[in-house]
């Protein structure tokens, strides 16, 4: 099953996102970053908005007729400022070391009024924390936490110094909205996409205590 089709991968909630949003997006100039693969940027293609995808491999990008970039995030995006309609981080800011950097770019080359769409895993949810407060990992399939290997999930050093790195830098709503305000966005909403069954199986036991944290 293709990734967008599968319910479990993000890309299925951001494909279903993009076409009911259509007419939002119709030629209008879109930043797919990181574009891996490319499927986001077939999609934003075939709604009638004009993709621009960018990624430290593009070597990767598997869609014809669309021309994927080199790009890196600590050197900066290559686009000039305020040209683009609209940036899709999918997956990405995990894996970024300077966050509040990356959002200040983002903004840096967003038109005003323009559309920042970030994904992330939920780091906020309580199976993430208990986890964490295990095993110091946010893994809750991890019995400890990435070693170094996990941590670097690719590494060209024929193509550049760069090391991406895994899900080492993962980051909380809160944080999230903090870093997001600070680089100049307003946040319209935050997309949950599926619930997960052990933190519904955990709720009951820890809602007292989230209760009184809020008291």
């Amino acid at each position: 099953m293709q990734y967008e089709d599968n319910p479990q991968s993000i890309k299925f909630y951001v494909r279903r996102y993009l076409l009911s949003n259509a007419d939002r997006f119709k030629d209008k100039k879109v930043i797919d970053f990181p574009a891996g693969n490319g499927i986001t940027s077939k999609i934003l293609s075939e709604i009638g908005a004009i993709p621009i995808p960018l990624d430290l491999f593009p070597e990767y990008f598997e869609i014809e007729g669309i021309e994927c970039h080199r790009a890196s995030i600590q050197e900066g995006l290559p686009n000039k400022s305020k040209t683009a309609d609209a940036l899709i981080c999918q997956e990405g800011i995990e894996h970024f070391s300077d966050q509040f950097g990356a959002l200040k770019e983002f903004n840096r080359v967003l038109k005003q009024n323009g559309i920042l769409l970030i994904t992330t895993p939920n780091y906020s949810n309580i199976r993430s924390k208990i986890s964490y407060l295990l095993s110091e990992s946010e893994r809750f399939n991890s019995t400890m936490p990435p070693n170094e290997l996990d941590n670097i999930w690719m590494s060209k050093q024929e193509i550049t110094n760069e090391i991406y790195f895994g899900h080492i830098f993962l980051i909380g709503i809160q944080k999230l909205r903090v870093l997001a305000k600070l680089s100049g966005f307003k946040i319209k909403k935050f997309h949950f996409t599926r619930v997960k069954s052990t933190s519904l199986i955990l709720l009951p036991f820890f809602y007292p205590f989230i209760k009184l944290d809020f008291v």
